[in-house]
């Protein structure tokens, strides 16, 4: 402790000399090549997606349409046949 407390009173700290130094930028290196990293694995996650596109939602929405009208009309049919023969 006796030689730690002579060494900090030796250097008057202030904006100019006090700084990340070394280290900090070793971090800061780290962090963005990890960020690089993470950004290119994103990116081919996302390539991989197979998102549906407008074109085949609207597809599916008529056929469901038409499917429900065909439903209808079978029950319709269903319902004057057995009226007819009560």
């Amino acid at each position: 402790m006796s030689v730690v407390l002579p060494l900090a009173h030796a250097i008057p700290l202030n904006n100019d000399t006090v700084s990340p130094g070394l280290l900090g930028f070793g971090v800061f290196l780290a962090l963005l090549v990890a960020l690089v990293f993470l950004v290119r694995s994103m990116n081919k996650q996302m390539r991989r997606i197979q998102a549906p596109r407008e074109a085949d939602l609207k597809q599916q929405e008529w056929e469901r349409a038409q499917a429900a009208k065909a439903a209808a009309a079978a029950d319709a049919k269903a319902g004057d046949e057995s009226a007819g023969t009560a």
